[in-house]
């Protein structure tokens, strides 16, 4: 029997990346490929890494995962993935590989340029997937270009507004903590990385056309990357996990939160949940909970431990704490009647779907963000780390898809400030409009994974060209 084509893809470890990469995947196994992703090797792993991909391999066989070897040469400390150590055994199995399979192009993660010489050195197709969002895409590769016009870091700045193309200005002190001074060996590196972008034969996106329009035109026409050549681009998303693929292990067949939310009016709980690796001091839990508490909303809320709780391991972000160690003193009884706390994990997409879910308190990953945009959930935006508060400026300033957490930029977000905000999004003229845009892109979306809908067809064409080029190789 014929081998099918393949395309290799190369995510970096974390969730946030390994989990869309692996939904694009499976795109191309709809059109007719076979998948193998590469993991590379890694000092730390999110505890339901390895069920994920168990997961994925009995339920879609044409994906198969491979595991490099460690590297000889120790981990770079300064930076968090280890892609250049790993190169020599990535170039190793692609040349392996490819006697025994028809590979056509590789997929890098978007964090993974420092491999790019290794697939070049082997003449296939390259592809960067990006995945965040268009927006945030435009800003990065424009960075290499502002950065030349500037003799100051962004840390000095404050707030003072950066214009790129694309969309909105974002202040300054939005950008990626580790992009924030100039001098810094990671900033280097960031820029060394977002410099390599445009080197790739393709730039696949995680999200839809009908949803960043403005930012997806400017990418296309090229202004980001004066002076060079632009990839082409292709959105693709939005790549959401189903229910029944959703992160995390199940404790029963149904879990507890989902019970309780059946008996809940429709579009009445307010979702607390700030992704794998999000989490809060004991002191900030308390005035979120004061403030859920004064705001009389009902809500569903989850729970990772604070780092400096004694006894968690602060390496297994689904560690257990004692909830009442966490909480106001009482907390948990008085509001019983009207909200749930949950340790850990909940089903997110799971979650997000259910008909009582009316608004989602996120930290603005773009997993998350999708997700609540494919359940046509309405947001708070409350931005932690990395990106976050880049895709807040766009979900806020530009789409009108969320409302900010007021305070989410100072040290400590007060319960008078949580209260004022859940209170503005359920009960205001504003948060109902809110509510119904949210609602409106629901549609847009599905409409751009369908038969003929934007994404369908870009994979298409993505498809077609890795089937017709390279044939000979």
């Amino acid at each position: 029997m014929a081998t099918k084509p393949t395309v290799v893809f190369y995510p970096v470890d974390g969730m946030g990346h390994v989990v869309p990469m692996v939904e694009l995947a499976k795109l191309f196994v709809l059109h007719d490929f076979a998948a193998a992703v590469v993991l590379m090797h890694s000092h730390t792993k999110h505890p339901s890494f390895d069920p994920f991909v168990a997961r994925v391999s009995a339920s879609h066989p044409s994906i198969s995962f491979h595991q490099l070897r460690p590297p000889v040469e120790s981990a770079d400390e300064t930076f968090i993935y280890p892609v250049r150590q790993n190169n020599p055994q990535f170039l190793q199995f692609l040349s392996s590989y490819r006697q025994e399979s028809d590979v056509r192009a590789v997929v890098l993660d978007f964090f993974c340029t420092d491999a790019l010489d290794v697939i070049a050195e082997l003449g296939l197709r390259i592809h960067i997937f990006f995945p965040s969002g268009a927006s945030v895409l435009s800003l990065f590769l424009y960075l290499p270009t502002m950065y030349a016009a500037m003799d100051v870091s962004f840390g000095d700045l404050a707030h003072t507004p950066l214009h790129y193309p694309g969309t909105h200005p974002v202040p300054a002190s939005h950008m990626p903590s580790e992009m924030m001074d100039r001098e810094n060996v990671m900033f280097k590196k960031m820029l060394r990385l977002l410099d390599r972008l445009p080197d790739a034969d393709a730039i696949l996106i995680n999200s839809f056309d009908q949803f960043e329009a403005e930012a997806i035109e400017t990418l296309r026409s090229g202004v980001c990357v004066p002076g060079r050549r632009m990839p082409s681009v292709y959105c693709v998303g939005p790549l959401v996990v189903d229910a029944s693929g959703d992160i995390g292990e199940r404790k029963g067949d149904t879990p507890a939160c989902l019970a309780w939310l059946n008996a809940q009016p429709r579009g009445s709980v307010m979702f607390l949940c700030f992704g794998s690796m999000g989490s809060f001091s004991v002191d900030q839990l308390k005035q979120i909970a004061t403030g859920l508490e004064r705001s009389g909303q009902r809500f569903l809320w989850v729970i990772r431990a604070p780092p400096s709780i004694k006894g968690v391991n602060v390496d297994q972000p689904t560690s257990e704490p004692d909830l009442d160690d966490l909480l106001p003193e009482g907390f948990l009884e008085r509001t019983k009647q009207r909200g749930i706390v949950v340790n850990s994990w909940a089903p997110q997409v799971e979650v997000l779907n259910h008909a009582a879910v009316g608004v989602f308190v996120t930290h603005c990953g773009w997993n998350s963000v999708l997700e609540a945009i494919t359940a046509g959930v309405a947001m708070v935006a409350w931005p932690l780390y990395a990106e976050q508060r880049l895709n807040k400026v766009f979900l806020v300033d530009q789409m009108k898809l969320a409302v900010a957490m007021e305070g989410y930029d100072r040290e400590m977000v007060t319960a008078e400030e949580v209260e004022t905000t859940l209170r503005w999004v359920m009960e205001s003229e504003g948060g109902r409009e809110l509510r119904e845009r949210a609602v409106a892109i629901k549609e847009r979306a599905a409409e751009a994974r369908r038969e003929g809908g934007s994404s369908q067809l870009a994979m298409q064409e993505l498809t077609t060209r890795d089937l017709e080029e390279f044939k000979s190789k």
